[in-house]
């Protein structure tokens, strides 16, 4: 997640360095930037650059500010409040699918203030379609039908989801059975669907998830065994909650590509890897990856696992994980579009 703070007073500053600081060690926030005062064009700056904005402000500066900039709960980015003193952080926008109630509990918990959401799932613990797609890192064909399908969970009403029988969706069905939250689920295999889609259903209402693509990669010292591989890539699977059976792909460069610990993995997950050649590497640009002064002066590449990641997720992927280190092992995961 790239995430903005902005603040308006002394006060609020402090706070932004002191969440900042707490923030800098998460590997799932790829970038935390500081912003102070200023904060309408602020704003019209940082609404489309960022994943998430915490605003420390009063909250109806923050409202007269960003209403102008609203466009749609798919696109606009996640928006918290916190007051100066750090009280109370509240969700303002994109709470289910720009992760703004996540975070909320995630900072709330940091700077030891009381979280505030609102959104109708949760309170009534209930699970929305939205969540499950964010969870999962599925993407929703028909984003019109996730007030419908919202508000037939909170009536209690079956949610019945349709797989194609040749897939594995162990991902789908542990997160179902931990997650379900007293919602009445029913669960159908066919043919009918395509190969990895999730058709969800409701009173003749139709959602299809799609999976987005999550590519973890891998750069590693010469002789890691594939046990050492996997024990790093189960360590950041669990930092996400990503069942290993929803890893697309794994990506490495090209120079690794005979890579024992790699490719043994690879067969033993079942999870292809893709070699990036030299070439796409070195012409491969981005703001959010952690350059190796190493790498470059050895292979003229900013580096191996988060380039390699993004290049395999595709145009406009973006790094969910960035780049961590597990004893001449490093992992970080891409997410497609």
């Amino acid at each position: 997640m790239r995430l903005a703070i902005l603040s308006v007073s002394k006060k609020g500053y402090d706070l932004s360095l002191k969440i900042k600081n707490k923030l800098d060690n998460d590997s799932t926030i790829i970038k935390c930037d500081i912003y102070h005062k200023d904060v309408k064009n602020t704003l019209n700056l940082l609404f489309y650059e960022y994943d998430a904005i915490i605003a420390i402000m009063a909250s109806g500066i923050l409202i007269r500010s960003v209403s102008h900039l609203l466009e749609s709960k798919t696109t606009d980015p996640a928006i918290l409040n916190i007051d100066d003193n750090g009280n109370f952080v509240i969700s303002m926008l994109s709470g289910h699918l720009g992760g703004a109630n996540k975070l909320t509990y995630k900072i709330a918990e940091l700077i030891n203030a009381t979280p505030v959401v609102t959104t109708s799932t949760d309170v009534n613990k209930k699970l929305g379609i939205d969540v499950l797609a964010r969870d999962l890192y599925l993407s929703i064909d028909n984003t019109k039908e996730i007030l419908y399908f919202n508000k037939s969970i909170l009536e209690g009403k079956k949610i019945s989801f349709t797989l194609n029988d040749n897939e594995n969706y162990d991902y789908l069905l542990d997160y179902l059975s931990n997650n379900t939250l007293e919602i009445d689920v029913s669960i159908n295999f066919s043919g009918n669907v395509n190969n990895g889609e999730i058709e969800a259903e409701c009173d003749n209402h139709k959602i299809l998830l799609k999976p987005r693509k999550i590519v973890f990669g891998i750069g590693c010292r010469r002789g890691k065994t594939s046990n050492d591989i996997k024990k790093a890539i189960q360590t950041v699977s669990n930092d996400l909650s990503i069942d290993i059976s929803r890893i697309n792909m794994f990506a490495s460069a090209e120079i690794k590509k005979n890579e024992k610990g790699i490719l043994d993995l690879s067969k033993e997950l079942d999870i292809p890897v893709n070699f990036v050649d030299l070439d796409k590497l070195k012409l491969f640009k981005s703001n959010d990856i952690q350059e190796s002064e190493f790498v470059m002066s050895k292979f003229q590449i900013p580096g191996v696992c988060e380039p390699s990641a993004l290049i395999t997720a595709g145009y406009d992927s973006k790094l969910i994980y960035k780049k961590r280190a597990f004893d001449g092992i490093t992992v970080c995961v891409a997410l497609s579009k």
